[in-house]
């Protein structure tokens, strides 16, 4: 594959690439008429390319090869969040969970929540450039900002994952998980859930979870059980 992967979720259709992936083509990395490049429809396929028309503006390209590229892990891994009053962490743990291998991301408030606004189209910038960097086919979904309360009341076909700080009965992720299971997995903000907000995920279906001795930041719990749930399912 070539180095560089471009972002074109349209490409099927229009066989053209954004504005500002035309600029990188074209000014950045200064390709001609002619050259070869791939590009991704983030919705699992690889396009081998010719580029017909270097324009800054909108690049036209010609699909020589359609390639299915399937995700690396066969089960749907999600994560909740409250987000962290820092941005930039937000930012840095979409960036390394996409690098890992997630399939979806679910922004939510809680009772203790620092942060109750987010930059959505900040945050899915930094899922494609991670994708790209990363050499996926698959971008995955960042929904909007949803209360705690409206969350638990959804569906989810699979096991579902509530960590926690407080002195309750947990089982350590590494032992509850099983391979090939989908999973859901809940992590509060820095002040932790309220107690209400942990019996209220228990009722509805969510088993609580420890990912070790030591009291993780937000974005370090989330990384750390999307790797958990990964080196099970690589054993």
């Amino acid at each position: 594959m070539a180095d560089t992967l471009f972002y074109s979720p349209g490409i099927l259709q229009s066989h053209l690439l954004p504005e500002k992936e035309s600029q990188h083509c074209v000014k950045v990395l200064r390709m001609r008429e002619g050259e070869f490049l791939m590009t991704t429809d983030g919705k699992g396929f690889f396009y081998e390319c010719t580029l017909l028309r270097a324009d800054p503006r909108q690049c036209l390209v010609n699909i020589e090869k359609r390639i299915e590229k399937p995700k690396g892990w066969n089960y749907r891994l999600r994560i909740a969040f409250a987000p962290t009053k820092q941005m930039e962490r937000n930012e840095w743990f979409v960036e390394k969970a996409v690098e890992i291998g997630i399939d979806g991301f679910i922004p939510i408030v809680c009772h203790y929540s620092e942060r109750k606004e987010i930059k959505k189209e900040r945050l899915e910038k930094i899922a494609i450039s991670a994708m790209k960097q990363s050499q996926q086919a698959l971008l995955p979904n960042i929904e909007s900002l949803t209360t705690f309360e409206e969350f638990i009341t959804r569906f989810f076909d699979g096991k579902k994952y509530i960590a926690h700080c407080y002195d309750l009965p947990k089982t350590p992720l590494a032992q509850l998980h099983k391979r090939g299971e989908d999973a859901l997995i809940l992590i509060g903000p820095e002040g932790d859930f309220s107690r209400e907000e942990v019996e209220k995920a228990i009722a509805a279906g969510f088993e609580p979870i420890t990912l070790g001795e030591s009291r993780l930041r937000t974005e370090t719990a989330c990384l750390a059980a999307i790797h958990t749930v990964h080196v099970i399912n690589s054993l």
